[in-house]
């Protein structure tokens, strides 16, 4: 298919084609060629995607349980550093058959005078992926697209949702010592209701829903410690009430169906 952007191994994809407002396919999203074309020069491998009924926009977050930067010296999980105050562009997400995979940005690299007169090689800024799921009460932490480690977890009331939300880390502030944050949080209820009655569900413009389930998960201080250590700008933290899809394996971010 013409301008195709693969989402899952089995299939699911962005692409061209003829759009008759009502869903005709598979599983694919169909988009105007126009469209089609400029999403294709826009993105690349490894932005994040959301698919909702709904309109979902980010809108800015603070909460005491996002991870904050901590720097470190060298170390095997770290990646390199960026230039603080750095501006990077949120990602998108998942609703019914999403993809993640971290959005990577590279460091500038600078000449580096000296008796040997070598210039600094650029390196690969990998931002991390952190997954909670509340129904295996479980964190998972990916870099791109390599599994780094999972911890259980509490979670208050863990029979009561607390819906998907999606957080993205976007620069650093205060010449590294913080981080901004944005979320989206994917609208409650049935897409597939709301599929077949062709109405769209109303976005909650405050962070209020996503601050509540943030509020009611406990994770090991060892756990932040790590991730800590390796969150970049375009870091990523989702919280769903479901596990993680069969779609999430090699070479995939974390993979989320909320339906």
């Amino acid at each position: 298919m013409p301008y195709m952007q693969r989402i899952t191994w089995s299939g699911i994809a962005l692409h061209a084609g003829v759009v008759p407002g009502h869903p005709a396919s598979h599983g694919c999203i169909r988009l105007k060629n126009d469209f089609a074309v400029r999403l294709w020069h826009l993105t690349k491998r490894g932005t994040r995607v959301i698919i909702a009924h709904g309109d979902a926009q980010p809108v800015e977050i603070t909460n005491p349980h996002l991870f904050e930067p901590k720097a470190v010296s060298a170390s095997p999980e770290l990646p390199a550093a960026t230039t603080a105050g750095e501006s990077v562009r949120p990602a998108a997400v998942m609703h019914g058959s999403p993809v993640p995979n971290a959005e990577t940005a590279e460091a500038t690299s600078r000449q580096v005078s000296g008796s040997a007169g070598a210039a600094a090689s650029p390196k690969k800024i990998i931002p991390i992926s952190v997954f909670v799921s509340r129904r295996l009460s479980k964190l998972f932490v990916r870099r791109g697209s390599s599994p780094l480690f999972d911890v259980p977890v509490k979670i208050e009331n863990p029979a009561e949702p607390m819906g998907t939300h999606v957080f993205t880390a976007m620069e650093f502030q205060n010449e590294g010592a913080a981080i901004r944050w944005t979320v989206v949080s994917i609208p409650e209820g049935s897409s597939e209701a709301a599929a077949k009655q062709r109405e769209p569900f109303a976005m909650d413009p405050s962070p209020e829903r996503a601050n509540a389930a943030l509020n009611r998960i406990e994770i090991p201080e060892d756990a932040v410690g790590r991730i800590s250590k390796l969150l970049t700008p375009a870091s990523s933290l989702i919280l769903s009430d479901s596990g993680l899809s069969r779609e999430t394996g090699k070479d995939t971010d974390f993979i989320v169906l909320t339906r």
